[in-house]
């Protein structure tokens, strides 16, 4: 089992043991135990509030392996507007409803909800159910982390 306890410098060119996809959801917990897809355990022992970002580096406890984290592709509505003023609005009311929401200059992304996707048509958004990596914004007060 690996335990994950630093964050490391991120580096594209860096070699890592191996990568661990994750969902938006999974990459807001702290502490918790995953497992690859080819049975390896792996605990994360973070300080409290940590959100892992795609292409972060994470390193183990006791021998150094590293390990790349990458937004794993889940669903999602991604959402376009005709004007920017109507994606804007769009936002808006997602933040007012305190939705996790990736924001783009062309588009938002989403997680499914039916709800929300009739009020997003509504406005007079086009809307399509993907399955894609999902980055949702951290919030004004989100919880980052030093790179």
């Amino acid at each position: 089992m690996l335990t994950l306890t630093q964050l490391v410098t991120p580096n594209p060119n860096l070699a890592v043991t191996l990568t661990l996809p994750l969902t938006a959801e999974e990459r807001c917990r702290s502490r918790h135990r995953f497992e690859t897809e080819d049975g390896q355990v792996v605990f994360l022992r973070l300080p409290r509030g940590t959100v892992l970002q795609d292409g972060d580096i994470l390193q183990d406890e006791t021998n150094g392996n590293l390990i790349r984290i990458v937004a794993k592709p889940e669903p999602v509505l991604t959402a376009v507007a005709q004007t920017q003023l109507l994606l804007m609005r769009a936002a808006y009311h997602l933040g007012n409803r305190h939705v996790p929401v990736e924001i783009t200059p062309t588009y938002l992304r989403l997680s499914p909800d039916t709800v929300l996707r009739t009020m997003l048509e509504h406005m007079g958004l086009e809307i399509t159910a993907e399955i894609l990596p999902f980055q949702p914004e951290l919030g004004a007060y989100g919880h980052h982390h030093p790179h």
